[in-house]
């Protein structure tokens, strides 16, 4: 391969991305196209923002693409017309179809959030703290067709905290991952990349999660719902009901030792938590958001809405 700057397609949609994004408007190549998600209504406004690579995109001036559907033929066609010598996937959104994988002189090179074959698929990081993993990592692939099953370049290694929240994570797993892409990268040009088919018996999945996963099953262990808390924050988010209302859980800690009283039951209120029965040992509640409220730490809460020992949640 030459070592000349390469002309690259970016693809990719959320906040993970960004690093790497960023990481190659630093290097020599030169970043021809964005391709993003199209413009969403979110947040409870239902006001249409840009997602964040689309942000950083119009920042620098790059010129940014948005299909509905990267399959439709006119898309191809402006792809094609751009000359791209390789294609870089950072969670974008879409699966990219055969033909325009092929469009790419040296293909395209997807930054995955795991040690793949494990974790394949759209929540990877969410997934890893709720199976309570304590090691997991990036990897750069080949990309194909499957999801997530082209053939690996390099991987790096990432500890999983015990107290590790979803977003931390995810921060610091999308810097490993902008570092791996520029080894990748010098090292694809140097011709030292030999590509390793993935082995397939061994995959495991990590399928987009649902804002029904956030519910707390108060049945299950402390350590399970704290996982919970930590893999859905900040979204989809956990939550119980409380006083008919829905009551979102973003922090906490577990409290070894035997449980009290019925799953769901509150046995205690302290100053700035609320300790909560659990299947084992109980969960001390220390933030929360009360629906049509702002998020807060219990003891903000609690000088507003007072709970008592022996409130049931759920």
């Amino acid at each position: 391969m030459t070592s000349s700057p390469w002309r690259i397609i970016f693809y990719g949609s959320p906040t993970f991305a960004i690093p790497s994004l960023e990481q190659l408007l630093q290097g020599p190549d030169e970043v021809v196209a964005v391709v993003t998600q199209p413009d969403r209504a979110r947040g409870r406004g239902r006001k249409v923002i840009p997602c964040p690579v689309k942000e950083l995109a119009l920042r620098h001036g790059l010129n940014v693409l948005q299909p509905e559907k990267v399959r439709e033929e006119g898309f191809q066609n402006k792809i094609e017309g751009l000359q791209p010598d390789l294609f870089v996937v950072v969670a974008y959104g879409q699966i990219l179809p055969g033909s325009l994988l092929q469009i790419p002189r040296y293909g395209a090179v997807n930054v995955h959030a795991s040690l793949l074959p494990e974790y394949r698929g759209a929540a990877p990081i969410a997934w890893a703290v709720l199976k309570g993993e304590r090691l997991t990592g990036v990897t750069t692939m080949v990309m194909d067709e499957g999801m997530d099953t082209g053939d690996i370049l390099l991987q790096a290694e990432l500890p999983i905290g015990g107290e590790e929240m979803n977003e931390t994570l995810r921060d610091q797993l999308a810097l490993l991952g902008a570092q791996l892409l520029t080894k990748t990268l010098r090292e694809m040009k140097a011709g030292n990349l030999r590509p390793v088919p993935q082995d397939h018996s061994k995959a495991t999945y990590a399928p987009p999660l649902k804002k029904e996963d956030g519910r707390i099953d108060w049945n299950k262990e402390a350590k399970e719902i704290d996982r919970r808390v930590r893999a859905l924050n900040p979204w989809p988010g956990t939550f119980t009901r409380w006083n008919g209302r829905l009551l979102k859980i973003f922090g906490g800690t577990v409290r070894e030792g035997a449980s009290r009283g019925k799953a769901g039951m509150v046995s205690w209120v302290g100053s700035d938590f609320v300790e909560v029965e659990t299947g084992k040992d109980t969960f001390l509640i220390k933030e929360v958001q009360l629906e049509g409220k702002k998020r807060m730490s219990v003891r903000e809460f609690l000088a507003g809405h007072p709970i008592s020992a022996g409130t049931i949640f759920g």
